[in-house]
Protein backbone atom coordinates (compact mmCIF):
# COMPACT_ATOMS: atom_id res chain seq x y z
CA UNK A 1 0.00 0.00 0.00
CA UNK A 2 1.59 3.47 -0.73
CA UNK A 3 2.60 5.73 1.79
CA UNK A 4 0.41 8.72 1.90
CA UNK A 5 1.87 11.99 1.53
CA UNK A 6 1.74 14.36 4.33
CA UNK A 7 -0.42 17.58 3.60
CA UNK A 8 1.26 20.77 1.49
CA UNK A 9 2.74 23.50 3.75
CA UNK A 10 -0.01 26.16 5.01
CA UNK A 11 -0.32 28.93 2.87
CA UNK A 12 1.38 32.61 4.42
CA UNK A 13 -1.18 35.09 5.45
CA UNK A 14 -0.81 38.47 3.83
CA UNK A 15 0.01 41.50 5.16
CA UNK A 16 -2.96 43.39 3.38
CA UNK A 17 -5.69 42.91 5.62
CA UNK A 18 -8.68 41.68 3.73
CA UNK A 19 -11.41 43.65 2.42
CA UNK A 20 -15.28 43.44 2.07
CA UNK A 21 -15.26 43.31 -1.54
CA UNK A 22 -14.77 39.55 -2.93
CA UNK A 23 -12.67 40.46 -6.17
CA UNK A 24 -11.24 43.55 -7.69
CA UNK A 25 -9.24 46.06 -6.55
CA UNK A 26 -7.91 46.17 -3.08
CA UNK A 27 -5.82 49.69 -2.72
CA UNK A 28 -3.21 49.61 0.00
CA UNK A 29 -1.74 52.79 0.44
CA UNK A 30 0.51 54.38 2.74
CA UNK A 31 1.58 58.13 3.80
CA UNK A 32 4.08 60.13 1.58
CA UNK A 33 5.48 63.23 3.27
CA UNK A 34 7.12 64.29 -0.20
CA UNK A 35 7.47 63.93 -3.73
CA UNK A 36 3.94 62.73 -4.63
CA UNK A 37 1.77 64.27 -7.37
CA UNK A 38 -2.19 64.96 -7.13
CA UNK A 39 -4.34 63.62 -10.22
CA UNK A 40 -7.24 64.39 -10.93
CA UNK A 41 -10.26 60.99 -11.26
CA UNK A 42 -11.18 62.98 -14.58
CA UNK A 43 -7.70 62.55 -16.07
CA UNK A 44 -7.14 59.17 -14.21
CA UNK A 45 -10.26 57.96 -15.19
CA UNK A 46 -11.35 60.07 -18.68
CA UNK A 47 -13.66 57.94 -20.50
CA UNK A 48 -12.33 59.31 -23.95
CA UNK A 49 -8.36 58.97 -23.44
CA UNK A 50 -5.99 56.72 -24.65
CA UNK A 51 -4.23 55.10 -22.07
CA UNK A 52 -0.85 56.18 -23.37
CA UNK A 53 -2.36 59.89 -23.07
CA UNK A 54 -3.74 59.76 -19.74
CA UNK A 55 -0.06 58.30 -18.86
CA UNK A 56 1.63 60.65 -20.49
CA UNK A 57 -0.81 63.49 -18.84
CA UNK A 58 0.27 62.18 -15.60
CA UNK A 59 3.95 62.36 -16.34
CA UNK A 60 3.63 65.66 -17.58
CA UNK A 61 1.78 67.27 -14.11
CA UNK A 62 5.06 65.27 -12.06
CA UNK A 63 7.13 67.00 -14.12
CA UNK A 64 8.82 70.80 -12.16
CA UNK A 65 7.97 74.17 -13.31
CA UNK A 66 10.51 74.58 -16.62
CA UNK A 67 11.49 71.12 -17.73
CA UNK A 68 10.73 70.49 -21.39
CA UNK A 69 7.57 68.26 -22.54
CA UNK A 70 8.45 68.72 -26.18
CA UNK A 71 8.26 65.28 -28.64
CA UNK A 72 11.77 64.84 -28.65
CA UNK A 73 12.63 64.45 -25.13
CA UNK A 74 9.65 62.46 -24.07
CA UNK A 75 10.32 60.46 -26.78
CA UNK A 76 13.90 59.56 -25.52
CA UNK A 77 12.51 59.11 -22.18
CA UNK A 78 9.88 56.34 -23.44
CA UNK A 79 10.42 53.37 -25.88
CA UNK A 80 6.77 54.61 -27.03
CA UNK A 81 7.75 56.60 -30.39
CA UNK A 82 7.68 60.40 -31.73
CA UNK A 83 4.55 59.20 -33.29
CA UNK A 84 2.39 57.93 -30.26
CA UNK A 85 3.31 60.85 -28.36
CA UNK A 86 2.57 63.28 -30.60
CA UNK A 87 -0.97 61.22 -31.29
CA UNK A 88 -0.96 61.30 -27.07
CA UNK A 89 -0.13 64.84 -26.57
CA UNK A 90 -2.79 65.90 -29.62
CA UNK A 91 -5.13 63.71 -27.21
CA UNK A 92 -4.31 65.97 -24.44
CA UNK A 93 -5.13 69.27 -26.08
CA UNK A 94 -7.81 68.47 -27.82
CA UNK A 95 -9.70 67.84 -24.39
CA UNK A 96 -7.42 70.67 -22.59
CA UNK A 97 -4.80 69.50 -20.61
CA UNK A 98 -2.21 70.60 -22.47
CA UNK A 99 -1.76 73.83 -24.72
CA UNK A 100 1.48 74.29 -26.62
CA UNK A 101 1.77 78.56 -27.58
CA UNK A 102 4.87 79.90 -29.99
CA UNK A 103 5.72 82.97 -27.78
CA UNK A 104 8.25 85.22 -28.78
CA UNK A 105 11.15 86.37 -26.36
CA UNK A 106 13.90 88.52 -25.75
CA UNK A 107 16.51 88.25 -28.23
CA UNK A 108 13.84 87.61 -31.21
CA UNK A 109 13.57 83.96 -30.66
CA UNK A 110 10.78 82.21 -30.72
CA UNK A 111 10.09 79.29 -28.54
CA UNK A 112 7.13 76.80 -28.21
CA UNK A 113 5.85 77.24 -23.93
CA UNK A 114 3.56 73.85 -23.20
CA UNK A 115 1.05 75.37 -20.62
CA UNK A 116 -0.45 72.15 -18.37
CA UNK A 117 -3.38 72.32 -16.84
CA UNK A 118 -4.23 69.64 -14.01
CA UNK A 119 -7.92 71.12 -14.15
CA UNK A 120 -8.84 72.25 -17.24
CA UNK A 121 -12.37 72.54 -16.12
CA UNK A 122 -12.18 74.70 -12.92
CA UNK A 123 -9.84 77.00 -15.17
CA UNK A 124 -12.17 77.67 -17.61
CA UNK A 125 -15.16 78.24 -15.68
CA UNK A 126 -12.46 80.65 -13.13
CA UNK A 127 -11.90 82.53 -16.72
CA UNK A 128 -15.23 82.94 -17.89
CA UNK A 129 -16.90 84.04 -14.26
CA UNK A 130 -13.79 86.48 -14.37
CA UNK A 131 -15.38 88.00 -17.78
CA UNK A 132 -18.21 88.05 -16.56
CA UNK A 133 -20.04 85.25 -18.28
CA UNK A 134 -22.08 82.46 -16.97
CA UNK A 135 -20.13 79.67 -15.08
CA UNK A 136 -20.63 76.47 -16.23
CA UNK A 137 -20.18 72.54 -15.11
CA UNK A 138 -17.21 70.98 -14.76
CA UNK A 139 -18.92 68.02 -16.18
CA UNK A 140 -21.11 70.22 -19.02
CA UNK A 141 -20.55 69.68 -23.09
CA UNK A 142 -18.66 72.69 -24.93
CA UNK A 143 -21.92 74.33 -25.65
CA UNK A 144 -22.30 78.54 -26.35
CA UNK A 145 -22.63 80.37 -23.05
CA UNK A 146 -26.29 81.86 -22.46
CA UNK A 147 -26.66 85.68 -23.16
CA UNK A 148 -26.59 87.70 -19.49
CA UNK A 149 -28.67 91.05 -19.79
CA UNK A 150 -26.59 93.44 -18.85
CA UNK A 151 -26.26 95.56 -15.22
CA UNK A 152 -28.19 99.06 -14.56
CA UNK A 153 -25.20 101.50 -15.68
CA UNK A 154 -23.37 103.23 -12.65
CA UNK A 155 -24.14 107.09 -13.13
CA UNK A 156 -20.94 108.92 -12.57
CA UNK A 157 -20.70 111.66 -9.70
CA UNK A 158 -20.69 115.25 -11.65
CA UNK A 159 -17.05 116.70 -12.37
CA UNK A 160 -16.69 119.82 -10.74
CA UNK A 161 -14.81 122.49 -12.63
CA UNK A 162 -12.75 125.04 -10.60
CA UNK A 163 -12.74 128.62 -11.85
CA UNK A 164 -9.93 131.30 -11.06
CA UNK A 165 -12.06 132.42 -8.20
CA UNK A 166 -12.07 128.77 -6.82
CA UNK A 167 -15.33 128.02 -6.84
CA UNK A 168 -16.43 125.24 -8.84
CA UNK A 169 -19.29 124.31 -10.75
CA UNK A 170 -20.57 120.74 -11.81
CA UNK A 171 -20.55 120.22 -15.23
CA UNK A 172 -22.08 116.71 -16.32
CA UNK A 173 -19.80 114.57 -18.24
CA UNK A 174 -20.63 113.53 -21.94
CA UNK A 175 -22.40 110.10 -22.13
CA UNK A 176 -20.66 107.19 -23.62
CA UNK A 177 -22.24 106.10 -27.04
CA UNK A 178 -24.42 103.30 -26.92
CA UNK A 179 -23.41 99.96 -28.43
CA UNK A 180 -25.38 98.27 -30.75
CA UNK A 181 -25.30 94.66 -31.62
CA UNK A 182 -24.82 93.67 -35.15
CA UNK A 183 -28.30 92.52 -36.19
CA UNK A 184 -28.20 87.98 -35.63
CA UNK A 185 -28.34 86.28 -38.91
CA UNK A 186 -31.00 83.74 -39.36
CA UNK A 187 -28.29 80.96 -39.49
CA UNK A 188 -26.43 82.00 -36.15
CA UNK A 189 -27.83 79.36 -34.23
CA UNK A 190 -27.49 76.10 -37.17
CA UNK A 191 -23.43 78.03 -37.46
CA UNK A 192 -23.12 77.14 -33.59
CA UNK A 193 -24.64 73.62 -33.62
CA UNK A 194 -22.49 72.77 -36.59
CA UNK A 195 -19.10 74.16 -34.53
CA UNK A 196 -20.31 72.01 -31.53
CA UNK A 197 -20.49 69.21 -33.59
CA UNK A 198 -17.47 69.05 -35.12
CA UNK A 199 -15.94 66.40 -32.93
CA UNK A 200 -18.22 63.89 -33.36
CA UNK A 201 -16.43 63.51 -36.95
CA UNK A 202 -12.93 64.07 -35.43
CA UNK A 203 -11.39 64.37 -31.44
CA UNK A 204 -9.13 67.20 -32.27
CA UNK A 205 -11.57 69.79 -33.16
CA UNK A 206 -13.19 69.50 -30.11
CA UNK A 207 -13.91 73.62 -29.92
CA UNK A 208 -13.83 75.14 -26.47
CA UNK A 209 -16.80 78.09 -26.24
CA UNK A 210 -14.34 80.93 -26.98
CA UNK A 211 -13.22 79.41 -30.70
CA UNK A 212 -17.18 78.80 -31.06
CA UNK A 213 -17.54 82.74 -31.04
CA UNK A 214 -15.27 83.43 -32.89
CA UNK A 215 -15.59 81.14 -35.86
CA UNK A 216 -19.12 81.64 -35.78
CA UNK A 217 -19.75 84.73 -38.07
CA UNK A 218 -17.27 82.55 -40.69
CA UNK A 219 -19.31 79.61 -40.35
CA UNK A 220 -23.02 82.44 -41.09
CA UNK A 221 -21.19 83.91 -44.07
CA UNK A 222 -21.16 80.52 -45.99
CA UNK A 223 -24.65 79.51 -45.06
CA UNK A 224 -25.37 83.25 -46.14
CA UNK A 225 -23.58 82.40 -49.67
CA UNK A 226 -25.60 79.35 -50.25
CA UNK A 227 -22.96 76.68 -48.67
CA UNK A 228 -24.82 73.74 -47.48
CA UNK A 229 -23.61 71.81 -43.84
CA UNK A 230 -21.65 69.07 -45.80
CA UNK A 231 -19.92 71.91 -47.66
CA UNK A 232 -18.23 73.35 -44.95
CA UNK A 233 -18.00 70.29 -43.15
CA UNK A 234 -15.44 68.77 -46.08
CA UNK A 235 -13.96 72.79 -46.86
CA UNK A 236 -12.89 72.39 -43.10
CA UNK A 237 -12.03 68.92 -42.15
CA UNK A 238 -11.07 67.40 -45.45
CA UNK A 239 -6.99 66.55 -45.71
CA UNK A 240 -6.40 67.45 -42.23
CA UNK A 241 -2.72 67.38 -41.55
CA UNK A 242 -1.41 64.15 -39.05
CA UNK A 243 -0.06 67.16 -36.87
CA UNK A 244 -2.42 69.84 -36.06
CA UNK A 245 -0.75 72.78 -32.82
CA UNK A 246 -3.64 74.52 -33.54
CA UNK A 247 -6.96 73.50 -34.66
CA UNK A 248 -9.26 76.62 -34.52
CA UNK A 249 -6.69 78.47 -36.60
CA UNK A 250 -6.73 75.62 -38.73
CA UNK A 251 -10.25 76.01 -39.26
CA UNK A 252 -10.34 80.02 -39.01
CA UNK A 253 -7.89 79.95 -42.47
CA UNK A 254 -9.92 77.41 -43.80
CA UNK A 255 -13.20 79.55 -43.73
CA UNK A 256 -11.43 82.96 -44.58
CA UNK A 257 -9.44 81.57 -47.64
CA UNK A 258 -12.35 78.71 -49.53
CA UNK A 259 -15.26 80.96 -48.85
CA UNK A 260 -17.48 80.89 -52.08
CA UNK A 261 -19.03 83.61 -54.00
CA UNK A 262 -22.51 84.41 -52.88
CA UNK A 263 -25.20 83.28 -55.61
CA UNK A 264 -26.23 84.76 -58.64
CA UNK A 265 -29.29 87.68 -58.55
CA UNK A 266 -32.21 86.57 -60.03
CA UNK A 267 -33.27 87.82 -63.60
CA UNK A 268 -34.72 90.87 -64.01
CA UNK A 269 -37.70 90.95 -64.89
CA UNK A 270 -39.51 91.54 -68.70
CA UNK A 271 -39.22 94.58 -70.50
CA UNK A 272 -35.64 95.57 -69.32
CA UNK A 273 -33.59 94.91 -72.71
CA UNK A 274 -32.64 91.96 -70.84
CA UNK A 275 -32.34 89.39 -74.56
CA UNK A 276 -34.59 86.67 -74.83
CA UNK A 277 -33.79 82.89 -75.88
CA UNK A 278 -35.25 82.10 -79.65
CA UNK A 279 -37.94 80.08 -79.30
CA UNK A 280 -37.65 76.29 -79.16
CA UNK A 281 -39.59 75.49 -82.51
CA UNK A 282 -36.58 78.10 -84.75
CA UNK A 283 -33.66 76.48 -82.70
CA UNK A 284 -30.92 75.82 -83.81
CA UNK A 285 -30.39 77.95 -87.19
CA UNK A 286 -31.37 75.94 -90.26
CA UNK A 287 -28.65 75.40 -92.70
CA UNK A 288 -28.72 76.90 -95.56
CA UNK A 289 -26.23 77.37 -98.60
CA UNK A 290 -23.77 80.62 -99.07
CA UNK A 291 -25.27 82.65 -102.02
CA UNK A 292 -21.79 83.71 -102.67
CA UNK A 293 -20.91 80.44 -105.24
CA UNK A 294 -19.06 78.86 -102.82
CA UNK A 295 -21.56 75.95 -101.76
CA UNK A 296 -20.30 76.55 -98.26
CA UNK A 297 -23.29 75.46 -95.88
CA UNK A 298 -24.17 77.55 -92.71
CA UNK A 299 -26.54 78.05 -90.11
CA UNK A 300 -28.77 81.68 -90.90
CA UNK A 301 -32.49 82.54 -89.94
CA UNK A 302 -33.43 82.73 -93.62
CA UNK A 303 -31.63 81.44 -97.05
CA UNK A 304 -30.52 83.99 -99.29
CA UNK A 305 -27.59 84.95 -96.50
CA UNK A 306 -23.60 85.05 -97.82
CA UNK A 307 -20.67 83.00 -95.48
CA UNK A 308 -18.20 85.46 -93.91
CA UNK A 309 -15.42 84.78 -96.55
CA UNK A 310 -17.85 85.63 -99.16
CA UNK A 311 -19.09 88.89 -97.71
CA UNK A 312 -15.53 90.33 -97.19
CA UNK A 313 -14.57 89.41 -101.13
CA UNK A 314 -17.66 91.30 -102.11
CA UNK A 315 -16.89 94.06 -100.09
CA UNK A 316 -13.80 94.23 -101.11
CA UNK A 317 -14.91 94.23 -104.89
CA UNK A 318 -17.56 96.67 -104.11
CA UNK A 319 -14.28 98.93 -103.04
CA UNK A 320 -12.02 98.50 -105.45
CA UNK A 321 -15.02 99.25 -108.34
CA UNK A 322 -15.29 102.93 -106.14
CA UNK A 323 -12.26 103.96 -107.04
CA UNK A 324 -9.56 105.82 -104.58
CA UNK A 325 -10.65 107.75 -102.09
CA UNK A 326 -10.04 111.38 -102.00
CA UNK A 327 -8.33 113.45 -99.21
CA UNK A 328 -10.88 115.11 -97.70
CA UNK A 329 -13.10 112.10 -97.73
CA UNK A 330 -12.79 110.52 -93.64
CA UNK A 331 -13.78 106.97 -93.05
CA UNK A 332 -15.58 106.61 -90.13
CA UNK A 333 -14.27 102.36 -88.59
Amino acid sequence: MAETKPSGATRPHSRVPRSATRSGVTHVREFQPDRFTIIGNHLAQHPELSLTAIGLGTHILSLPQGASADIRTLAERFPEGRDRIAFALRELEAHGYVERVRERVDGGRVVTRTYVYNAPALTRAREEAADGRVPVAADAPAVPAVSVEPAAPVVPVPAVVEDASGLGEPVAPTPPPAETEPPASEHHDKAVAFLVGLRRSDDRFTLSQRDVRRLTPAVVAWFDNGASRTAVHHAMTADVPALLKSPARFLAYRLRELLPPPPPLALPPEGLGVPEAPPSDTWPLPMVDCEGGCNRAFRAPEPGAWCRDCRAARDRRTAEAAGPESPETVRVA
